[in-house]
């Protein structure tokens, strides 16, 4: 890997780190504020993960195109459509394949519902790169 490319891919974790701490902590806030209303029991959960990904996305969004993924020198982005590519990418990896492994994990596992998504991170985050560099900032 080019020194640029690794040097991108640590600007990626970086706020990839800072997205999944503030992401994590929206879902426990969406989570605990859901069950203690007793709205949705059933489906609790997934409604916490989709109310994170719906914010973590866009903090995401605002620092991938601000710091890891610049534009050159008069390099035209849509930012719009930019955006738009952004939330379908993670739309595939962080809410249709984390509501996947959210269910499996909690459902057919046993796993706590507060240490999944931190699971579902493993997978999604690699993913994330690749889709986040190769085509939605491409």
């Amino acid at each position: 890997m080019k020194k640029e490319g690794f040097l991108q891919f640590i600007k990626f974790g970086i706020v990839g780190g800072t997205n999944t701490v503030i992401g994590y902590l929206i879902y426990v806030v969406s989570l605990k504020t859901l069950r203690s209303l007793g709205l949705f029991p059933n489906i609790d959960l997934y409604i916490a993960q989709f109310i994170m990904f719906i914010l973590s996305v866009a903090w995401s969004f605002y620092w991938n195109n601000k710091m890891v993924f610049k534009r050159e020198d008069g390099e035209q982005r849509n930012i719009l459509l930019a955006l738009v590519k952004t939330y379908i990418s993670y739309a595939f990896t962080s809410l249709i394949l984390s509501e996947i492994l959210l269910y499996l994990w909690c459902n057919l596992i046993g796993l706590d519902d507060y240490i999944a998504p931190i699971i579902n991170l493993l997978i999604t985050v690699p993913l994330n790169y690749f889709i986040q560099k190769y085509w939605a900032f491409n």
